[in-house]
């Protein structure tokens, strides 16, 4: 096929070419491979600026999203690239092919630094995000090697889905700490004052007053923000919400969790020890069921398979895709219905031939690059996540470029209960996430 880049497209193509520190803040659907695959074959086989390439990505990406985009238009073909994913002996096949491109999960990047010579000159990585974390290996021992590294490229729908503290670890391993600082402990004096505390141990920051202003202003330089819906001509997306309520002997069973941190039902006793894994413990129960101890599995309710049952049947057919959060969610859901998990590639292909009814899927595992609007328009979220990177980007599988119909997003929540608290979240954040993208976002007329 071929290539004929959107005005964007070439603009952010170019933004990579002329910077050797990249971070572009691509929404969902903009075509972030295809720009980066360009970029990499100019750089490489026109101006001979780099030699050997590294992309790090999510493993399904890594395994699926970046082969098939290479192979699919036609300026790239004289690229190869070899996919680093699978057990140790695989791998090293992979390093030892011949090749321009390689491709890596994220998972393996300790592994690589560890066991390999580094000769890449140039690195991608499909969701800078994954990098938040400046104690994760991962992100320790990419900058071991990030001074050998002489254009590196940070991609990403989703900068700062928890909040601009997640910023300074993607940009200390994209230009080693020369806008935001190269360690955390300023980041914050500078820029934040201790939110929640208990003495001396703070559990949360709050940015000062002007310090968004200021970072965006620091990193506007060398970043690039793009959204799908100044571009491109999406689809239609309608959210829902379906409420369920539960009776008041459920409610009772919740109440008592929630004040008491211990809950009693029947023979079976369950301890929230602190208020994360309470929050978990009354997410599940929203759900429907929850985990006691050795993990066996305590049905609550049904409300949510109802209203889920509700769902299907009035899509009259049309494909569904459920996006759940606990093990004991799939179990039920399967136990009451014909579905699908939407795991490997033939899984992926069989759902966008549109020979799969039913799906489910697992934010966590599915949530980025996959494309799946081919499949089917309607997303149930039966099980919430806090996490709005994981949420958007699962519901980015549906709503993008090359959806024919109109998304319909529906979201199960449980009145009365942490549900609404989530969606109460999930709404803040992508406040301050949207502030961050027009802070920086692209002019084309420039």
């Amino acid at each position: 096929m071929q290539f004929k880049p959107h005005k964007y497209q070439q603009f952010a193509i170019e933004h990579i070419l002329n910077h050797e520190v990249a971070a572009l803040l691509l929404d969902m659907g903009l075509g972030k491979t295809v720009i980066a695959l360009t970029a990499i074959r100019e750089l490489m086989l026109e101006r001979f600026e780099v030699s050997k390439v590294l992309i790090i990505a999510p493993l399904r990406v890594a395994r699926d999203t970046w082969p098939l985009e290479i192979g699919k238009w036609d300026h790239l073909g004289d690229l190869r690239m070899s996919v680093v994913v699978g057990t140790e002996h695989q791998r090293k096949a992979a390093l030892a092919a011949e090749a321009e491109i390689y491709v890596i999960n994220r998972e393996n990047v300790e592994w690589l630094v560890k066991n390999y010579p580094w000769d890449f000159d140039m690195v991608v990585i499909d969701e800078i995000s994954s990098f938040k974390s400046y104690s994760a290996k991962r992100f320790k021992s990419l900058l071991k090697v990030r001074p050998k590294i002489k254009r590196i490229v940070g991609l990403t729908g989703t900068p700062s889905s928890n909040g601009l503290m997640d910023l300074w670890a993607e940009f200390r391993i994209l230009d080693l700490g020369k806008r935001l600082g190269r360690f955390i402990s300023g980041f914050r004096q500078d820029f934040f004052t201790p939110d929640k505390r208990n003495q001396q141990i703070v559990f949360s920051y709050k940015a000062l007053p002007g310090a968004e202003e200021c970072i965006y202003k620091l990193i506007s330089d060398i970043t690039i923000s793009m959204k799908s819906v100044d571009f491109l001509d999406m689809p239609k997306c309608l959210m829902n919400t379906v409420e369920v309520s539960l009776s008041e002997k459920e409610h009772e069973l919740y109440d008592k969790l929630k004040k008491d941190m211990v809950l009693a039902v029947g023979s079976e006793e369950i301890d929230a020890v602190n208020a994360a894994v309470l929050s978990n413990k009354l997410l599940q129960m929203a759900n429907g069921a929850i985990y006691g101890e050795d993990k066996k599995v305590i049905s609550i309710h049904d409300r949510k398979l109802d209203a889920l049952e509700d769902l299907i049947e009035g899509a009259n057919g049309k494909p569904v895709l459920i996006a759940y959060w606990f093990k004991h969610d799939l179990e039920r859901i399967k136990k009451r219905f014909k579905v699908r998990e939407i795991k490997e590639s033939k899984d992926i292909s069989d759902w966008n031939a549109g020979e799969i009814p039913v799906a489910v899927i697992h934010p966590a595992s599915a949530g980025h690059g996959l494309n799946l609007q081919a499949g089917g328009s309607t997303l149930i979220w039966f099980g919430l996540t806090w996490s709005l990177e994981l949420y958007q980007q699962t519901n980015a599988r549906l709503w993008r470029q090359g959806q024919k119909d109109t998304v319909i997003i529906h979201h199960i929540v449980c009145k009365d209960t942490i549900d609404e608290n989530v969606i109460l979240a999930l709404g803040k954040k992508n406040k301050s996430q949207d502030e961050l993208i027009n802070a920086v976002k692209a002019n084309l007329r420039r």
